[in-house]
């Protein structure tokens, strides 16, 4: 992941549970209809088989775009399903750790919620990046949302990367734009019957 372009990137995040046999070619069609610049595996249950599959079903997808896939919570998989690194659901926990682990090359990303001290102990303990969110309004968690402050904060303080997800709106994107580098993408567009236009429909404000 890189320090903040013009415009921010896409960060797209699979849907919990899936084919990958089916799953895989519909993301085929996403990633080349609008640039994206990292895939996040995000499965629910803790099949290990089944985490395997679908690793090796959208690496492929992936890699052949010169997309890089981070696989959420699984940190020991990484390395052995050739993944590019790993997305932490609870903030810095064992980040310094997987660091010395997986090298300097892997990416690691830290989920933070709503919390800015938590951010920053991402940030000192080296993660490439760190999210916020949700930042639209939902009905799971505790109802807090990330603020546009906090995101407009730290991008103008730490040059570590931000991502901004959850319960994204085209209107949200629009208004996060300027203080972001990255917008995760996952439910937003998996849920709908045309996913490619989906995205297209969210992204367009940003000039994609």
């Amino acid at each position: 992941m890189s320090d903040q372009p013009e415009r921010p990137q896409l960060y797209l995040v699979t849907p919990p549970v899936f084919e990958p046999e089916v799953f895989a070619p519909l993301l085929a069609r996403v990633l080349d209809a609008v640039p994206v610049a990292c895939l996040r595996l995000s499965w629910a249950g803790n099949d290990e088989d089944a985490i395997a599959r679908a690793a090796d079903a959208l690496r492929a997808v992936a890699h052949e775009r010169e997309i890089a896939i981070v696989i959420e919570r699984h940190a020991i998989m990484a390395e052995r399903l050739g993944l590019d690194g790993v997305h932490l659901p609870v903030g810095a926990r064992g980040l310094r750790k997987l660091r010395d682990e997986l090298g300097a090359d892997a990416i690691l990303g830290a989920a933070c919620g709503v919390s800015r001290h938590d951010g920053l102990t991402a940030a000192e303990a080296g993660a490439d990046y760190v999210s916020f969110g949700p930042i639209g309004a939902s009905p799971l968690g505790d109802g807090e949302s990330a603020e546009h402050d906090l995101f407009a904060w730290w991008s103008e303080v730490i040059e570590v990367p931000v991502v901004a997800e959850g319960a994204l709106t085209r209107a949200l994107i629009e208004k996060f734009a300027p203080v972001t580098d990255f917008f995760a993408i996952g439910d937003e567009i998996w849920r709908s019957d045309d996913p490619v236009a989906a995205l297209k429909a969210m992204v367009e404000p940003l000039g994609y």
